[in-house]
């Protein structure tokens, strides 16, 4: 009887196990693709809404052909960036802003969704060079933080330790945070990069990334590239 009761508990322990397991692989596999395939209806809704009925992939092909709104919208996406790039397409997107920053109502949306695909999208991301670890808003508790150069002028002026510009986002919103001061000596550089970083802020530490090893610690993680004050100009 106990044997057969171990055997029980051993049976529904696997059972459960093997059916969490499946949960988490069919659960993101299921969202992703229901995700998708509301995309591609919505974009080929929106396709067959600007376009004559005559010219629907389904009267010229015969057969729907799903996925075509999608890129069709790829497709204006990357006219859109060509267009932005030279000089008259830039001249059109300053008087478009300029233009949403005087719509009361529209102005906040506008920038709200801009400062944050500025943030997410940007490939250059020169003001944010480094993830750094620090001590924040306390002693104990710890903050990640983005190193965006060294201080200088009369901010450096005030104190003899070498300053680092440090930039605070919050959570879930990045756009938002807090700049502070901090000496270079206490910021912690990490190995993620500032897309992983990122991904760990807005996602309230639920996507985290990978450990990598860890290189020879340092605890100056801008020294590399920016000059300090008094530097510049210095024979070396």
């Amino acid at each position: 009887m106990g044997k057969w009761s171990a055997f029980r508990r051993l049976v529904r322990k696997k059972v459960k196990r093997s059916f969490l397991t499946g949960l988490l692989v069919v659960v993101p596999l299921g969202m992703t693709g229901l995700v998708v395939h509301s995309i591609i209806g919505l974009m080929d809704g929106l396709l067959r809404r600007f376009l004559p009925a005559r010219f629907w992939p389904e009267i010229l092909a015969g057969v729907p052909i799903p996925g075509l709104g999608v890129v069709a919208t790829l497709l204006m996406i990357l006219l859109v960036g060509m267009l932005a790039t030279n000089y008259f397409g830039r001249s059109i997107l300053a008087f478009s802003e300029r233009a949403m920053g005087r719509i009361p109502l529209v102005k906040g949306i506008y920038s709200l969704f801009k400062q944050v695909s500025d943030t997410v999208l940007k490939t250059d991301r020169q003001g944010f060079r480094k993830v750094v670890l620090i001590e924040y808003p306390r002693r104990g508790i710890w903050s990640v933080g983005f190193v965006t150069g060294v201080s200088q002028g009369e901010v450096q002026a005030m104190t003899d330790r070498h300053m680092l510009n440090v930039f605070i986002p919050t959570t879930p919103n990045p756009t938002s945070g807090y700049y502070i001061l901090v000496p270079e000596e206490e910021a912690r550089e990490m190995e993620m990069n500032v897309e992983e970083a990122f991904k760990l802020i807005i996602s309230g530490g639920m996507v985290t990334p990978p450990e990598r090893p860890r290189r020879a610690r340092r605890q100056v993680p801008e020294a590399d590239n920016i000059e300090r004050p008094g530097e510049m100009g210095e024979s070396p």
